[in-house]
């Protein structure tokens, strides 16, 4: 969801600018140019800034054929209002280097704004449909593991539990994922209720908040019937701090083939929220560790503090 304070309000994260990147499949972009690995968001954001639309470092090389020992690539779906790059610049280099093939691509674009992730999840999860078939045909691989951040864990949910993408992928791994919405740091039960209030929230700030917020039409339809689908292993990692998504039981999944890790109760000390966790080293180690539990683990549990990084998000986003 990754929503953050911008002057007058609420809005998405991280906006991406400009660089070369290759125009690819159903209107969403895959970028070539790949950046540099980064340790933290406000890195990785400030260097986008000056180089925009790249490629996570160890991602998008369509030369890349998947090994032996990880025989699926693994595609990476971003949040909202932000892109592949400040959203994976520490977990895609992670990935690689346990020799897994890694693409992502930056889905969702608004048509008048350079920005991603902020279009219809319906639409997005077509995008993202079609990247799974790009990536099998240039890799050769029958099967894909699926890590989505934030709406990317809903973007790629919903083309797997409602696009036939559940014959294509063996394992989805929601990181703050907003499975049953958010409440936006308590605002969605004030806009609410308000006359016209999902109008308002897509014409103030994009079609993908209101779909995220908690009790919307899109989330209801994904989890009517049952909020998993046979032949997927699903793991949910988040927060029980995170920032957006409260009451953070929100995050879990409930039906079958899900498991459900809670930051806190493997690393009770460590709270890192919403947006830090694609930058936690304890939490990127979760996620190699959910695609491979013979991975080796490269973080130790340490403390951080509540509301870590909050600050700078909101300069970031705000510069």
């Amino acid at each position: 969801m990754t929503v953050v304070t911008r002057s007058a309000g609420l809005v998405f994260s991280m906006a991406a600018a400009l660089a070369v990147a290759v125009p690819s499949v159903a209107g969403a972009v895959t970028p070539t140019v790949v950046g540099p690995p980064q340790t933290t968001r406000h890195a990785a954001t400030g260097y986008a800034e000056g180089h925009p639309d790249l490629a996570p470092a160890g991602s998008n090389n369509f030369d890349c054929k998947p090994s032996a020992a990880h025989p699926r690539p693994v595609l990476l779906a971003h949040g909202t209002d932000t892109q592949a790059y400040t959203d994976w610049a520490a977990v895609a280099p992670a990935l690689a280097a346990d020799g897994y093939c890694v693409f992502a691509l930056n889905y969702g674009k608004d048509s008048e704004k350079d920005t991603y992730g902020v279009g219809d999840i319906v639409s997005s999860a077509g995008e993202f449909s079609a990247f799974v078939d790009q990536v099998r045909s240039a890799t050769g691989a029958d099967r894909v593991d699926v890590v989505g951040y934030s709406q990317g864990a809903t973007v790629t949910r919903y083309y797997i539990n409602k696009l036939g993408g559940s014959q294509f992928v063996d394992q989805w791994v929601g990181l703050a994922s907003p499975s049953y919405g958010g409440v936006m740091f308590g605002l969605v039960p004030i806009i609410r209720a308000i006359p016209g209030a999902d109008e308002f929230v897509r014409d103030t700030f994009s079609v993908a908040v209101s779909e995220q917020m908690e009790g919307s039409d899109l989330l209801r339809s994904l989890n009517d019937g049952g909020d998993t689908v046979p032949g997927v292993h699903y793991t949910t990692i988040g927060s029980r701090v995170d920032e957006m998504i409260q009451p953070s039981s929100n995050i879990a999944l409930r039906g079958p083939g899900a498991e459900n890790i809670v930051l806190q109760d493997v690393c009770p000390q460590n709270l890192t929220g919403h947006f830090r966790m694609p930058y936690d080293p304890y939490v990127i180690d979760i996620i190699r560790t959910s695609l491979d539990p013979t991975a080796e683990r490269h973080a130790s549990c340490t403390a951080v503090p509540l509301g870590a990084d909050i600050l700078q998000v909101v300069i970031d986003s705000n510069s």
